[in-house]
């Protein structure tokens, strides 16, 4: 994320973001389904993009594809827009999963060497795995709480990371 110029603008989109973070902890079930809808809603987008871009395909085989893939993304979209709670559940899940991927791929990475700060990424595989690892064998009583609240947390470093960001070149 690149940080704007102005000190003050950086200050008030902090203080937003800290904001949205301490509501995003303290509301973390609100959160998570608000979170649900707004990746339901990008799946629709994207399901009606997919059927839009149906007569740009070149063949036929090309066009079920598309039109599938589009219909795939408009009934998840819309699943998850519709029934949030239950979307939560199913996508703390897959979070679960793809931190533990996520982590095993770091350590891997700081196994083979060459990567530059090989401390940290072995750290940052190590906390991705086990993270991952919990929330897969805390599933499903995890759900209500792991996604608000790993957002929050994901807020607040942004926000700290805009106070110490270089500022873009005006």
């Amino acid at each position: 994320m690149s940080a704007p110029a102005s000190p003050a603008l950086r200050w008030i989109v902090a203080l937003l973001l800290l904001a949205a973070a301490g509501l995003s902890l303290a509301l973390p079930f609100v959160s998570a389904a608000l979170l649900t809808i707004v990746l339901g809603s990008a799946a629709v987008v994207a399901g009606i993009t997919q059927l839009l871009r149906l007569s740009g395909a070149a063949d036929t085989r090309a066009k079920i594809f598309r039109a599938l893939s589009g219909a795939v993304y408009l009934v998840g979209g819309f699943w998850c827009i519709v029934y949030p709670i239950e979307s939560t559940l199913s996508l703390t899940l897959f979070l679960g999963f793809l931190l533990a991927i996520e982590g095993v791929m770091e350590l891997a990475a700081a196994a083979a060497g060459g990567v530059p700060a090989r401390g940290l990424v072995l750290l940052d595989g190590i906390v991705t795995a086990v993270l991952g690892g919990m929330l897969i064998a805390e599933w499903p009583s995890d759900s209500i709480w792991a996604i608000g609240t790993l957002f929050a947390i994901a807020l607040g470093f942004s926000a700290v990371n805009l106070l110490t960001a270089p500022a873009e070149a005006g």
